[in-house]
This record gives C-alpha cells, sequence and structure tokens, in this order.
C-alpha cells in the first residue's frame, strides 16, 4: 500500500498534542493525531492510498493542506511518498 506522509505544518493546538514540523507516516495503522484532525485528513489520504489525485490549487495533484475543524488551529500537509 503506498505511504502517506502527513506533516504538521503550523499549530497553535489548544490541547498540546501537535507541534509544528512535526511528521508522520501513514502505513495500516492511524498515526498519533488527535480524532477530529484525522477524520478530517482521512478521505484524502484514502483516496490518495487508493491511486486518486486531488485537487490542488489551480490543477491536480498527489498532496493536500487542511486545517483542523476546531477553528483551523492546526494546518497539515499531507503528501504521496514515491516508492
Amino acid at each position: 500500500m503506498p505511504q502517506i506522509k502527513i506533516t504538521i505544518m503550523e499549530s497553535k493546538c489548544r490541547g498540546g498534542y501537535h507541534k509544528a514540523g512535526e511528521s508522520f507516516y501513514v502505513t495500516d495503522l492511524c498515526p498519533p493525531i488527535c480524532h477530529e484532525l484525522w477524520n478530517s485528513a482521512y478521505p484524502m489520504i484514502y483516496a490518495l492510498q487508493n491511486g486518486a489525485v486531488l485537487d490542488y490549487g489551480e490543477g491536480k495533484d498527489t498532496q493536500f493542506d487542511i486545517k483542523c475543524p476546531d477553528g483551523g488551529r492546526v494546518i497539515l500537509h499531507g503528501e504521496l511518498v514515491k516508492n
């Protein structure tokens, strides 16, 4: 299964769970991120793991950016890791 790398770009996490610059690889298990952030990112992670190309800016790419549903306090960047 293709790996997805997720990186915390910015963090003002109320719970202190996420620090800017942290990176995780999604393989067969959920990485150690909060459930709310995971639930926001998972549809795009699943799509990339299954060969999708996503809308990204003015074009298409195998990466995405999302904001935490708690007022955008955390910004996450995800990208398909080329094998």
